[in-house]
């Protein structure tokens, strides 16, 4: 047990640009990609990681002393110290039964294909820790630990589930084919497409508006460096920066839209050849049986629409923290929300008008998730030292992936206690789930339908 552990600890430290690499060369010899092959498109997703993760964090180190301006500007003093997700990553693993959430996973996931109940091969083992994030809270709530595994193996499920409704519009809108997201940060899209479907009922938020849209509408104020240029500039006029620095801002915003696109290129020179390798390998031994590749959210980092949504979402997220009833958390490092982009990103097929919305309208929620996992999140960092805190210091993390879900899924069984609250928020996602992946599933439909009568045409 203790070199399995030892192994796990090895393995995470070499980061996601080693790890998930690791895995899909492995996948690809087994399904018998040429070693050369299979080693090239490794290492290229490997560079693709790590110049996504490059370009996040020098976008997180322009925008946060803007952040902190507009805070100190307001003068509101909020208990919780907000870790990010790295923070939170770092403090689940230090769970003492955290190393065993690996196993699970991949056990779920082999058996699920093998009776084919899902049809995404899970390679993004490196977010295994979003599972004991949430078997952290369920342990600390109930204090039994086959529960927390239970619970977490829910979570597991509904992942690949999602991942396979997923599949079509994720092909659809980032051009790479064969994949899919099983990240459970697009659990949040359950709860907007209700909304969504709502948006579309107004005259005008019904048409398609995406970044190709809004370059035909504003001409060169829409290309990638000019739009980053003015969100930068409006966002250092908002931290009441000096012309220097607003100016520094903007070109630094500039640089990352830009870039984004550029680096997103190499997600799909590295994927492609992995995707059809699986789909052969699965086709020839399956009954013409199509596996798809599950990885996190950076392969869709080419989309302008999700980081016009998360600078949009900054200013609006410091706003709602220095006024919402029920919130203690400053956002700081986990102030590039990420999560709700890509949610929103998915839930409006796009739409930039309609994703912006929404990410005002759920970005609250965010913060009172924050504030609901800082008693646990704190206890587990104090009683392992994986993360040293000052005496009464809080910590939590301003951008909790699929914070509906998470909070609602891990407080379940407060209900044993009185407290519906949880159970009533699960039922109402779930009802909002279902709802979305039949729109899913019919989309899928209708466009295989199509291709198959153009080919029958043909």
């Amino acid at each position: 047990m203790q070199v399995l552990q030892s192994s796990v600890n090895f393995l995470l430290s070499l980061g996601a640009a080693i790890f998930v690499p690791i895995i899909i060369i492995i996948a690809g010899l087994i399904v018998r990609m040429k070693i050369k092959d299979a080693i090239s498109a490794g290492i290229t997703l490997g560079v693709a990681f790590s110049g996504m993760t490059m370009l996040i964090s020098y976008m997180t180190e322009a925008i946060t002393p803007a952040a902190q301006a507009m805070s100190d500007t307001i003068g509101v003093d909020l208990p919780i110290t907000d870790g990010g997700w790295t923070t939170m990553s770092t403090i689940s693993w230090s769970w003492p039964y955290a190393f065993l959430m690996f196993p699970l996973v991949i056990g779920i996931n082999i058996a699920l294909i093998l009776f084919k109940q899902t049809e995404t091969f899970n390679a993004d083992l490196w977010n295994v820790w979003g599972k004991i994030f949430t078997a952290v809270a369920v342990y600390y709530i109930t204090g039994m630990v086959w529960l927390a595994f239970v619970i977490a193996a829910i979570q597991v499920v509904f992942e690949l589930k999602t991942a396979d409704f997923h599949q079509h519009r994720v092909e659809t809108m980032s051009g790479i084919p064969g994949v899919t997201i099983t990240h459970r940060m697009v659990f949040l899209a359950a709860p907007m497409y209700p909304i969504d479907w709502l948006l579309r009922k107004i005259p005008g938020l019904d048409r398609s508006f995406n970044a190709a849209d809004l370059r035909d509408k504003l001409g060169i104020f829409a290309e990638n460096h000019v739009l980053g240029f003015i969100l930068g500039i409006l966002f250092g006029i908002l931290a009441r920066f000096d012309v220097a620095a607003i100016l520094t801002l903007g070109i630094q915003a500039a640089t990352a839209l830009t870039l984004f696109p550029v680096i997103s290129k190499y997600f799909m020179q590295a994927l492609e050849p992995i995707s059809n390798a699986i789909s052969e390998y699965m086709q020839k031994r399956f009954n013409d049986r199509q596996l798809f590749v599950g990885l996190d959210w950076p392969f869709l980092g080419g989309a302008n629409e999700i980081w016009i949504a998360v600078i949009w979402t900054i200013p609006v997220t410091l706003a709602y923290a220095f006024f919402l009833p029920g919130n203690g958390i400053l956002p700081f490092a986990g102030i590039i929300n990420i999560c709700i982009a890509v949610a929103a990103y998915f839930a409006s097929k796009g739409n930039i008008i309609r994703m912006l919305i929404q990410c005002t309208i759920f970005a609250p929620v965010f913060l009172w998730a924050g504030t609901a996992f800082a008693p646990f999140m704190t206890e587990l960092a104090n009683s392992t030292k994986a993360v040293e805190l000052s005496a009464g210091q809080m910590i939590s993390n301003s951008s909790i992936d699929a914070p509906i879900f998470t909070y609602a899924l891990s407080h379940l069984m407060q209900f044993l206690d009185g407290n519906f609250i949880p159970l009533l928020i699960f039922v109402v996602w779930l009802i909002c789930f279902v709802l979305y992946s039949r729109s899913l599933i019919k989309e899928r439909n209708e466009a295989r339908a199509a291709a198959a009568e153009a080919g029958a045409a043909a």
